[in-house]
């Protein structure tokens, strides 16, 4: 957003909250420590100093006086690197760590579970009326235009325990099928059949 914006934002928040809050505790508080990498990685992209293809994460350039969480990302993918795999090691590292300190002291995050508290409901409800921040700090990539990052971020979102049970199920079915002799296509030898193996795996979670 605009310096001006930006300006406003921070008086308002100080305001309500005793302390400005940057967009990546706002992303802590919408998304919790997923959505903080994830919104650094857009920033970097559109900065033009990180690039993801194919779920790939490699550092193009260098971040000039970039927030801590912006730096440990470009130092987690100095060469290509999985996108989880950038995710799952800044999302426990110091500067994630801070700001997850600083909303607990805030009292906008609970200290135990590091869940977002009614005061920090609040300040979100308050945020998206607004409309000052990036949609993708506040509900996620799935509001990018469609194209490579937001791909590869939506990628890295973990499936639901008993789809990816199915999923894997499926998949194992599929393999069976395609490994099984010639005229053996079904479950138990019979020709013809429609079986796909070792069923759905559950549905439920």
């Amino acid at each position: 957003m605009g310096e001006a914006m930006a300006r406003s934002w921070r008086r308002r928040t100080a305001a309500q909250g005793g302390a400005a809050l940057d967009r990546y505790a706002y992303a802590f508080l919408a998304g919790g420590r997923q959505r903080v990498v994830e919104s650094a990685v857009v920033a970097l992209t559109e900065q033009g100093v990180l690039s993801l293809r194919a779920a790939r994460l490699r550092a193009t350039g260098e971040v000039r006086a970039g927030h801590a969480v912006e730096e440990a990302v470009m130092a987690a993918c100095p060469r290509s690197r999985r996108v989880q795999e950038v995710i799952d090691r800044v999302g426990c590292s110091q500067p994630v760590d801070d700001i997850a300190r600083r909303l607990v002291r805030l009292g906008l995050l609970s200290r135990r579970r590091q869940r977002v508290t009614r005061r920090g409901r609040r300040l979100l409800v308050a945020a998206v009326a607004e409309g000052g921040l990036p949609a993708y700090v506040l509900e996620g990539p799935a509001t990018l235009p469609t194209g490579p990052v937001r791909h590869g971020l939506l990628a890295a979102h973990p499936i639901p325990d008993g789809l990816g049970r199915a999923l894997r199920s499926m998949g194992r079915a599929l393999d069976d099928r395609h490994d099984a002799p010639a005229g053996d296509t079904g479950v138990g030898g019979s020709s013809g059949g429609s079986g796909w193996g070792g069923g759905s795996g559950g549905g439920g979670d």
